[in-house]
């Protein structure tokens, strides 16, 4: 079993666009969305997503920062197994247009009209804390 440091694991993580975001509401409950990374995936320990203001996200994590994101990648070639990635983290909500700027893709135009000005973006950027990883036989797990 060979341990990955995050620059490895960034490398294999490039492909995975999607993950479930588990976030805590104050009712108590857990609930999950997909999100996507929009291709931002030099990964160093944070993550950055799009959302809308008046989201339920961004109101659950108003509540309480912390975050679940859970990755799944296809098998490899010749049926390798599939990569799962956890990465526990904190949320920060950032509303400032240079951030959204240095964080934003054409795809993202689809979803949020107005680009970086469309009224109501914010931006989620999760610092890790933790990350757990499966990659076949391989598993490990890096602290940030």
């Amino acid at each position: 079993m060979a341990d990955l440091d995050l620059h490895d694991l960034s490398k294999k993580m490039a492909k995975l666009d999607f993950t479930m975001m588990a976030t805590r509401p104050p009712d108590g409950t857990m609930t999950a969305r997909p999100m996507s990374n929009n291709g931002d995936v030099d990964y160093h320990g944070d993550s950055y997503f799009f959302a809308y203001a008046d989201s339920r996200k961004i109101a659950d994590l108003r509540a309480d920062p912390h975050v679940l994101l859970s990755y799944t990648g296809a098998a490899g070639m010749l049926g390798g197994p599939p990569l799962f990635v956890t990465v526990e983290g904190r949320a920060t909500l950032i509303e400032d247009k240079q951030a959204f700027a240095d964080h934003w893709t054409k795809d993202l135009d689809r979803y949020f009209p107005e680009g970086i000005d469309t009224p109501g973006v914010v931006m989620i950027r999760v610092d890790a804390k933790a990350i757990r990883y499966w990659d076949g036989a391989d598993e490990g797990t890096i602290s940030v």
